[in-house]
């Protein structure tokens, strides 16, 4: 790199302890989507062309959660992980001070909240774009709120107008030696208070313009327990896209090991067919076809066992699945036991029978759900009670085993043309169920994936590009 060019510094401000979540750790390491918040991200900022490199400030008391970062291939820009002050203002001066002094002119810094994890290509590039004629930039969203100010009697005093109000957002950007004077001068003022870096800038450097950029609602800050379960539904909508359509090309899944459990019919045969196609060795058990009853450890273990004789297990599907339609009041309790034994103590025990080879490998593991795990549905509320287990089952094992390397996550499609679907409900018209194939195609999409922790839906609108 010349000394002349830009170096763009982004710098994670994860020094919070986040009570407010009321999780007894700090929000930046509560593990969404199978990594903790500040994870997420660190990997799109590190992932960014323009940006040259990554400082994280982190809780002092928690910065060893941190460590197995440091030698994470990708994150190859992350350089340092320090420790960070008592308030948000200590914590960027502790960062401002760990950057170079010298050729400081030409090093802009990114400032951004660890738990903004939403934050977008595009957000990133028009910051840095800005700097080239402006030397402070803020991140904001217009207000959908009107905005009141009130006196100490809880009076409203005044009304401004909408119209010219933002919600302040991150990153916040400026070329170093601007920052560094602010709080140079900041530091000389015994009632120096601020909440944000643009507000130091704003108050010591009136004469510093600071150029806005749009941010996006998305781009939101974990702050209220509220917050984590609308984070889980913004990275399950981002992993919907995994699915993609028909005419998506599959992944190339040359040399890859595959293990498909319920593999003789269906979603599983169809998995087992284009897995196939796609270069990989594929071994498909079924109670059917291979005698595996994935009810007993005995033969899920044999067929883990067999499986391995072909190499490393890198991915492990598990379609095999049971329905059974009556009200509760007069379903065959034997019925009952059956469902449970395979819609959810069979993922169970795979899950512990396959964790040794995914461990060694690691490999991925993929459940079914249905659209009836968000809302029970009658005359099979046993299979929506699986099939909601299965999806917690997921999540919780994503966190459990992401430090381990495995990746874990399910796919949830629309109403499928099966032989399990079809003695349950009888012919109903093809065009408006989706294909098995369609299933599948999504399924080697993800299983070629980095996610981990995600439920992906798959729809008949992806059928065809």
């Amino acid at each position: 790199m010349s000394s002349g060019r830009q170096r763009n510094i982004a710098v994670v401000l994860a020094g919070g302890v986040g009570t407010r979540v009321g999780l007894g750790i700090p929000k930046q390491l509560i593990r969404i989507a199978g990594k903790a918040i500040v994870e997420h991200t660190i990997e799109v900022l590190s992932a960014h062309e323009r940006i040259d490199e990554v400082i994280v400030m982190m809780n002092a008391e928690t910065i060893h959660e941190l460590d197995y970062l440091k030698l994470d291939p990708r994150f190859e820009k992350l350089t340092a992980i320090l420790p960070g002050g008592a308030t948000r203002n200590d914590t960027t001066e502790l960062a401002l001070a760990a950057l170079p002094t010298e050729g400081d002119e030409s090093i802009t810094v990114l400032l951004h909240d660890a738990v903004r994890p939403f934050i977008d290509e595009r957000i990133i590039s028009d910051c840095i774009d800005a700097l080239d004629s402006y030397d402070a930039v803020d991140t904001a969203i217009p207000s959908a709120d009107t905005i009141i100010e009130v006196d100490s009697d809880r009076l409203i005093t005044g009304i401004p107008p909408r119209a010219a109000l933002r919600r302040g957002q991150t990153p916040q950007a400026f070329r170093l030696p601007v920052i560094r004077r602010a709080y140079a001068l900041a530091r000389q003022d015994p009632q120096f208070s601020a909440t944000d870096d643009c507000g130091v800038v704003f108050t010591y450097l009136p004469d510093v313009p600071i150029y806005v950029v749009d941010g996006t609602p998305e781009n939101m800050k974990i702050t209220e327990p509220l917050d984590i379960h609308i984070a889980d539904k913004l990275f399950q909508l981002q992993s919907a896209e995994l699915a993609g359509t028909d005419a998506t090309p599959l992944p190339d899944l040359t040399g890859s090991n595959i293990v498909v459990f319920g593999g003789s019919s269906g979603i599983g045969a169809s998995v087992a067919e284009l897995a196939r196609s796609a270069g990989a060795t594929v071994h498909a058990f079924s109670r059917s076809a291979t005698g595996t009853d994935v009810t007993k450890r005995k033969a899920i273990r044999a067929a883990l066992e067999l499986a391995e004789r072909d190499g490393p297990i890198d991915h492990i599907v598990v379609t095999a699945g049971l329905l059974s339609r009556s009200p509760l009041a007069d379903a065959d309790p034997a019925e009952l036991r059956k469902m449970l034994e395979v819609n959810l103590m069979a993922p169970v025990k795979i899950s512990q029978e396959a964790y040794p080879a995914l461990h060694r490998s690691g490999g991925n593991l993929v459940f079914f759900t249905s659209s009836s795990y968000t809302r029970g549905r009658a005359s099979y509320s046993m299979y929506s009670a699986t099939k909601a287990a299965v999806v917690n089952l997921t999540q919780a094992l994503a966190d459990e085993w992401g430090d381990d390397g495995i990746r874990v996550n399910c796919i949830n499609p629309e109403r499928t043309e099966t032989p399990m679907r079809q003695k349950a409900f009888g012919d109903e018209p093809s065009d408006t169920l989706l294909a098995a194939s369609s299933v599948a195609r999504a399924t080697l999409r993800v299983l070629d994936s980095p996610v981990t922790g995600q439920v992906i839906d798959v729809r008949r609108d992806h059928r065809a590009g």
